[in-house]
This record gives structure tokens, C-alpha cells and sequence, in this order.
């Protein structure tokens, strides 16, 4: 597996000296997933949890609703036959009877409807694949719980924490229990390593959860949620106004702001409790 962290020189420049020296700097390196030998789609990820990232993606994405669709995940050489194994190209090999996709699939599948990337087929798109309703989710969180998250999630960073570069996602149960952390240079990609690990251990869907992610809450992340039947999605930063829109049709918990004792909760408020 490659390296996730890398040293760089870098001119260090106060009001007072100007100095070189060595920075830890977050690796990004492309990692394409195949689907039955077929290049599907390329994303520019941190290495480590490809295997959860790939399957998280194709769950997200409406290729897969199970493990069991997936007959073996594992690495390949790239391109050309004196390619060498780099570990950034990854297929999967789905179980007999499971679609192979039949147009490229990238991480904005709804593009693909009749109207383009407009709001009304962005929503449609995603309630039409989607085999989980979070909606139907009874499950309920105390405010205090939601607000001790983002310290857990920060304090679990640990590439994070030497090189102030990556985005983080972690799944918790809505009594508090951290179930699974993942960093990304891509807050896409650590979303799906966390729904890749759930995948990998039978939880689909994620009922009774709360997915926390460390930056904002797109509507990118807000189909992710609802595809893995997620009840609540928390973001410490600001949601997009077709974020909250899924998220109300769909019925899921969206707060975002979360930060401290402050939060602003965005639709069904009901599932927070005081």
C-alpha cells in the first residue's frame, strides 16, 4: 500500500525570518475502480481503505445494495502489460446476476437524467435509486450526544492532526458509540470508506446511526446518507440549499453548524432531543 503521508521543503516566512524546512504534506494519488474489468471511474484519493471506498462508492452510486453483490474486490495493474502493481487500480468483480453498469458512472450519477444536473433530476435521481428510506427511521439522538462528536472525530484524525490537510467522516451510534473513522483528501471518498466498512460488516442499512463529517454538508454527501439508509447527517460546516432540500424529501435528520453546544438543525428536528 502507498504512503499517506509525505515530506516536502517548503520556505517557512514570518514577519521576521524566512526559513526552510521539511512539512508533512497529505499524499493524494488517483485510484481507478474497475467494475467486471470495465474502467468505471478514477478519484484522486489519500491510499489506505480502498477496498471500503470502492464498495462504499458503487453502494452510493445504486451498482450494489449488499456484500453479497460483490464476488471479490483486488488490486490489478494499470494500463499496458509492463504496468507495474501500484496499488491505484482496483477492480471489482460483482456477483452473477448483479448490472454491471452500463454507462460510466462518476460521483454525480444523477447527471445522467433527461434534464441534466438541475435540482428537480438531482432529487428525483437519488429517491429513485435509493432502496432505503431514512424516513422510516424511528431513531432519536440527545443534543448533548451530537455535541461531543466533533471532538471524538478530531481527536481520532490522526494524519489529520500532522498535516492539517484531510477530511474526516465517522459513524457513530445515536447512544454515542463510535463505530468507524476515516480520512480523505477527498470528504467524498472518506464518506464512502465509512460506508465501504459498514458494508464489509453487514450493516447496511445504517439504521439507528449518525454519520459526522468535518467540513460542509453538500448535496453529494446528503445522497450518500440517504443511499446507505442513514438517519442523521451531522457537518460542523454549512449545508447546500439542495443538501437540505434531499435531505427533507427524503426524511433525513440534517444538522449542520455543529459546533460546541450550537447547532442548527435543518429538517426533522424531531429526531434531536434536549
Amino acid at each position: 500500500m502507498g504512503r499517506v503521508t509525505a515530506r516536502r521543503r517548503a520556505q517557512h516566512v514570518t514577519a521576521d525570518a524566512a526559513v526552510a524546512r521539511p512539512e508533512t504534506l497529505v499524499v493524494e494519488e488517483p485510484l481507478e475502480i474497475r467494475v467486471n474489468g470495465k474502467p468505471t471511474t478514477v478519484t484522486m484519493r489519500t491510499p489506505g481503505s480502498d477496498i471500503e471506498l470502492a464498495q462504499g462508492f458503487l453502494l452510493t452510486e445504486g451498482v450494489i445494495a449488499h456484500r453479497d453483490d460483490v464476488l471479490t474486490v483486488r488490486y490489478c495493474k494499470g494500463a499496458g502489460e509492463d504496468s507495474l502493481n501500484t496499488y491505484n487500480v482496483l477492480d471489482v468483480t460483482l456477483a452473477p446476476g448483479v448490472a454491471t453498469p452500463d454507462v460510466d458512472v462518476t460521483r454525480n450519477f444523477y447527471t445522467t437524467s433527461s434534464c441534466g444536473v438541475c435540482g428537480k433530476a438531482s432529487l428525483e435521481a437519488v429517491q429513485l435509486a435509493s432502496r432505503y428510506c431514512p424516513g422510516d427511521d424511528p431513531s432519536t439522538v440527545a443534543a448533548e450526544t451530537l455535541s461531543a462528536m466533533p471532538g471524538r472525530l478530531r481527536n481520532a484524525q490522526k494524519v489529520f492532526a500532522s498535516t492539517g490537510g484531510l477530511h474526516g467522516a465517522a459513524l457513530f451510534g445515536v447512544d454515542g458509540t463510535a463505530l468507524v473513522v476515516r480520512e480523505d483528501v477527498g470528504r467524498h471518498n472518506a464518506v464512502d470508506k465509512v460506508i465501504g466498512w459498514a458494508l464489509e460488516q453487514g450493516r447496511i442499512p445504517l439504521t439507528g446511526t449518525v454519520l459526522l463529517v468535518s467540513g460542509r454538508a453538500s448535496f453529494e454527501l446528503t445522497q450518500k446518507a440517504v443511499m446507505a439508509g442513514i438517519p442523521v447527517l451531522a457537518a460542523v460546516s454549512a449545508p447546500s440549499s439542495l443538501a437540505v432540500d434531499l435531505a427533507s424529501q427524503s426524511g433525513l435528520t440534517l444538522v449542520a453548524f455543529l459546533r460546541g453546544e450550537s447547532m442548527n438543525i435543518y429538517t426533522r428536528p424531531d429526531r434531536i432531543t434536549r
